[in-house]
């Protein structure tokens, strides 16, 4: 009886463990002293989304706003494509070794707000990458504490992907909704070996995860091509155009700024939003969610030379959106919703309000909605099928004899001429 028991007990324990170390990793963000993570690659310094080919460089870019020069460290490691755990010892993806401090930091320079500014270029001298796939990059502090940490993936040229962005053919999401679809073309001479187990696809809508479609495998195969034409499957919410502001110069009102005025601090107030639910289409032109530091004071140094600020946003709200927490959405916080981002409701002013502090430059952002069951990405804004969305499709095989996921091509789309 006690042995059935405790056989039961660690049964559930075993399982316990494994469930967690086979979740997917998540991106985050553990101190509010961090600050703007910016992670991208060398070669596309606009786009803050960190793929990179095989033996390219990229950058990691963040700030302390404690001001100290503390020491920080990172360790890298590496993924299934599906985000699982790999079975790989480091020396299997990794040339050298991790767990390094971060040497290149600088001090701010003539801000209100001081802070410490560190870049960390990858590959190095100490640390090369061997093969292609998920990554993950994790930075701690002097205690060993985890700070933060940010996927980057590596691909290697093996396939060749064509993408268009459709309407769906469903006349009930007709009006709201994109369909990815796609063909994937092995090397000339090659063929795909099982590509129904082997081959796997992801889809990301504007470089989100969380939003991320998974496990596609092919309709058609022609031989040399492997087609891909799903409606359902591979259907996403088009949303809506990101608002923006700009607070390059942050003495003065501009785009979307609608007052500014210093206390210890610069506070910037934007002018109110309202719901966008319901409303026609309108086209703006943004960054599909992610923002730019910059700054116009100086020698336009943004790493050291841009400011920080307070800005306030406000929701224009005929009344408390009952069982929903709002909340502003954008890259500056790696789409996350927590406590720093959410909006609280003035019900003197009938609005939401919410103040975060960020760097000078330009933002995109938008408010979602959030229940106890689900996330609402456009409760608030709205959807719509000429929204411009940029998409990107990531294809990883798995090779005979290999035991790792190589991400073996990208293909890319965007939604600005979609087909009817």
């Amino acid at each position: 009886m006690i042995k059935n028991y405790l056989l039961k007990i660690f049964m559930l324990i075993y399982a316990s463990m494994h469930m967690l170390l086979a979740q997917s990793p998540q991106e985050t963000l553990y101190t509010l002293y961090i600050k703007s993570i910016i992670f991208k690659s060398e070669a596309d310094s606009e786009i803050q989304f960190p793929i990179i080919k095989l033996g390219e460089s990229f950058q990691l870019h963040f700030d302390d706003l404690n001001g100290d020069e503390r020491n920080y460290y990172y360790r890298i490691k590496y993924f299934n494509h599906d985000w699982t755990p790999s079975k790989l010892f480091q020396n299997e993806y990794l040339k050298g070794f991790d767990n390094l401090r971060i040497e290149n930091y600088q001090t701010s320079f003539n801000t209100l707000q001081p802070y410490t500014h560190y870049q960390l270029n990858l590959p190095n001298e100490q640390i090369e990458f061997l093969i292609s796939g998920n990554y993950l990059l994790e930075v701690y502090n002097e205690t060993d504490q985890i700070i933060f940490s940010r996927k980057f993936l590596i691909y290697e040229e093996g396939a060749i992907v064509n993408a268009r962005v459709f309407r769906t053919r469903d006349l009930e999401y007709y009006q709201t909704h994109q369909s990815v679809q796609f063909s994937i073309s092995p090397p000339k001479g090659e063929f795909f070996r099982d590509p129904q187990n082997q081959l796997n696809v992801t889809i990301l809508q504007n470089d989100q995860w969380n939003t991320a479609l998974n496990n596609l495998k092919p309709q058609y195969n022609n031989g040399t091509r492997l087609e891909y034409r799903y409606d359902t499957e591979s259907r996403f919410k088009g949303g809506n155009e990101y608002l923006f502001f700009d607070t390059k110069n942050i003495q003065i009102t501009s785009a979307n700024v609608g007052m500014v005025e210093l206390n210890r601090l610069y506070e910037s107030y934007l002018t109110t939003n309202f719901l966008r639910r319901g409303y026609p289409y309108s086209f703006t032109q943004d960054l599909n969610g992610d923002f730019i530091v910059k700054t116009l004071q100086g020698s336009e140094n943004g790493d050291i030379e841009a400011d920080y600020s307070w800005i306030h946003f406000s929701l224009s709200a005929p009344m408390f959106l009952k069982d929903q927490e709002i909340f502003v959405y954008g890259k500056f916080n790696n789409y996350e919703l927590n406590k720093e981002n959410k909006m609280y409701y003035n019900p003197s002013l009938e609005i939401y309000e919410g103040v975060i502090l960020l760097k000078q430059g330009i933002y995109n952002y938008k408010f979602v909605a959030k229940t106890q069951e689900s996330e609402l990405y456009n409760a608030i804004c709205g959807s719509h099928a000429q929204t411009e969305n940029r998409y990107l499709i990531l294809v990883y095989y798995r090779y005979f004899g290999n035991q790792y996921d190589s991400l073996i091509g990208i293909g890319q789309s965007t939604s600005f001429e979609i087909i009817d």
